[in-house]
């Protein structure tokens, strides 16, 4: 859902023959004013007091029509042929996202609005924070030519989803596109838009493009002075941008006159301010001598100057503290916008109980992370049985996610519950959905038997009974190998010596099993106790040599494809192994000494030549 909480696609190509029979036309529609209705809903708070008054009497017009209402006189009309193929699929199973979204693309594909309306009052009944779908939606409408109806839709999606940054911006936009230039009140209804939007939206940490376009419009109206108003606000609120938004003022108090920015109170203010500190520091001018306290002009240019260029620093000075003070709640909320309850954990939590639980049950409720944090928040709490319960319930909705199934088994690790760990990744082996993924848990299961619990033996055998079964996993060899080298090698050598056979003699790709030779003469002649196991293993790898030259003689006379082009090169260790390459052509005569190596069983394999070369 998240993704398509995103949805901005291009609208489908829609045909221009197509009509509403009972649309009402443009010259019908009035905009209803903004300020009556968009702060009903619950979620917003109280108007400010630079917002427009509500108006009881107004609220009751503009009241947003059920879905009969926006229906035209033609609703009985056939729908498109294909109509009820796509609307049984959604009406069968309401959780098919991409059902609707076929459904929707169709309905707008059609242009046909009975159609449309339909299916989308449907969907938003499902998915009513889709703010892109409103957009559509709304888009739709206003192709038909009803002005009226596509303004009803995007605030119907405004009470849906108030803190969409996005859904406001359309409709803003929608009202400067739609709106008459040349009525008195128009100017004022965006102005209400806006107010209402930074009030419902505005302390969002990323509202900072709304913060921006309402600048940016009372700038293009000359409203300097209200341009200083919403800098005063927006400098106080923690956003992505704030630094941005502190230069953009200083450019703006730079650009203008201090008459021009501010109000007369704040101007006669600011003049007297500066007149008394002058008079306090000792200069010849006593506050008022030669200077206005009021609003009359200051004749002397010189002077003019002068506390021109003080007002401006003394305003920038006033903000500055204001900023300062807001790059610190900046810094102690830098991942407010990832995890509101984080925030919420110094006020209240219970609150962000709240938080996690309407995150997960409603707005999220297949999204893993959130769940991960509610759980983990839970745990910091000590109420580790819900912590259990959280997990286990969003596995068994979403299956098959390994993040979830490990969570699950450190959270028992780290409260001593070994033996629930283990069970859970005995589980996860046994009900792996693929080889592949029973080899990973498998690999999982190992090393907590080996690094936690301590038994050896026990993780040996996992990863044994896993490489019967996926004997060309590398990984599975490697890991093994990890573990017998981490015990005493002289003690452990026969358990080291069959690991590598395993490899040597299994069913991995020709240059895997020449690394893993190398690695085994290498090992006998570092920490081997019998030289007859040595000379073997050395003859072994000659053995695996000429196989290989074989095999590459064969391809290159076509009788049978090159071993190489049937690896898997995503594999680090092959990858590897193919870089190795010219490294395994040797002489069968001695070994050269002169290049170092070194043993790295975490990283790819890269030792320096040990053969001359033929």
């Amino acid at each position: 859902m998240e993704n398509a909480e995103n949805t901005e696609e291009e609208n489908p190509t829609v045909s221009n023959e197509s009509t509403d029979n009972g649309a009402e036309t443009a010259t019908e529609e009035q905009h209803m004013d903004f300020s009556t209705e968009i702060m009903s809903v619950t979620e917003m708070e109280q108007s400010p007091d630079s917002s427009p008054d509500l108006n009881e009497e107004n609220t009751q017009e503009s009241e947003i029509p059920n879905i009969e209402s926006l229906q035209t006189t033609d609703i009985d009309a056939s729908f498109p042929p294909d109509f009820d193929k796509f609307w049984k699929v959604v009406e069968d199973n309401p959780q098919d996202f991409t059902g609707w979204v076929y459904l929707l693309q169709y309905v707008e594909q059609e242009n046909h609005l009975p159609a449309a309306r339909k299916a989308f009052d449907r969907f938003f009944t499902h998915y009513p924070y889709c703010y892109g779908y409103w957009k559509k939606y709304a888009d739709l409408e206003k192709r038909h030519d009803n002005v009226k109806q596509s303004d009803e839709v995007y605030r119907r999606g405004l009470q849906a989803i108030p803190l969409s940054v996005d859904l406001w911006i359309h409709y803003i936009n929608f009202l400067k596109e739609t709106l008459d230039p040349a009525d008195p009140e128009t100017n004022s209804t965006i102005r209400g838009a806006y107010e209402h939007a930074v009030l419902a939206a505005g302390t969002d940490f990323r509202s900072d493009r709304l913060w921006e376009m309402y600048i940016n419009w009372e700038n293009e109206q000359g409203n300097l002075r209200e341009v200083t108003s919403i800098y005063d606000r927006i400098l106080g609120i923690p956003t992505q941008l704030y630094s941005h938004h502190f230069q953009r003022f200083k450019e703006h108090i730079q650009n203008n006159l201090p008459r021009d920015l501010l109000t007369t109170e704040q101007f006669v203010q600011l003049r007297r301010e500066l007149a008394s500190v002058n008079g306090h520091s000792g200069e010849d001018a006593q506050p008022g001598d030669d200077l206005p306290s009021g609003t009359e002009d200051i004749t002397d240019p010189a002077k003019l100057i002068t506390e021109i260029e003080n007002m401006r620093h003394r305003i920038i000075e006033i903000h500055q503290e204001m900023f300062n003070h807001n790059e610190h709640e900046v810094s102690k909320r830098w991942t407010f916008e990832e995890a509101y309850a984080k925030y919420m954990e110094n006020h209240s939590i219970e609150g962000v109980r709240h938080v996690y639980s309407r995150a997960c049950t409603i707005h999220l409720p297949k999204k893993p992370m959130v769940h991960m944090l509610w759980a983990a928040f839970e745990e910091q709490q000590g109420n580790i049985d819900e912590a259990r319960r959280i997990l286990k319930t969003f596995e068994e909705c979403i299956l098959g996610l390994a993040m979830i199934r490990l969570r699950r088994v450190s959270l028992e690790r780290r409260h001593g519950n070994m033996e629930e760990a283990e069970h859970l990744l005995e589980d996860a082996v046994r009900n792996a959905k693929s080889i592949s993924e029973s080899s990973f848990y498998a690999i999982k299961l190992a090393r907590h038997l080996f690094k936690v619990q301590k038994n050896l033996p026990k993780a040996r055998k996992v990863l044994s009974e896993a490489i019967e079964i996926d004997k060309e996993n590398t990984k599975l060899y490697l890991n093994l190998l990890e573990m017998e080298y981490s015990g005493d090698l002289k003690q452990n050598e026969e358990n080291i010596l069959s690991c590598f056979d395993k490899a040597v003699n299994g069913a991995l790709a020709i240059k895997m099993r020449i690394t893993f030779s190398q690695r085994k003469v290498e090992f006998l002649e570092d920490f081997g106790s019998d030289v007859n196991k040595l000379l073997d293993a050395y003859d072994e790898h000659q053995a695996l040599l000429k196989e290989q030259d074989s095999l590459k003689r064969r391809a290159e006379n076509g009788s049978e494809e090159p071993d190489e082009k049937k690896m898997l090169t995503d594999d680090p260790t092959l990858a590897s192994a193919q870089m190795m390459d010219g490294d395994m052509q040797v002489n069968q005569a001695a070994y050269n000494y002169n290049a170092w190596y070194q043993y790295n069983y975490q990283n790819a394999w890269n030792y320096g030549q040990y053969y001359h070369p033929t």
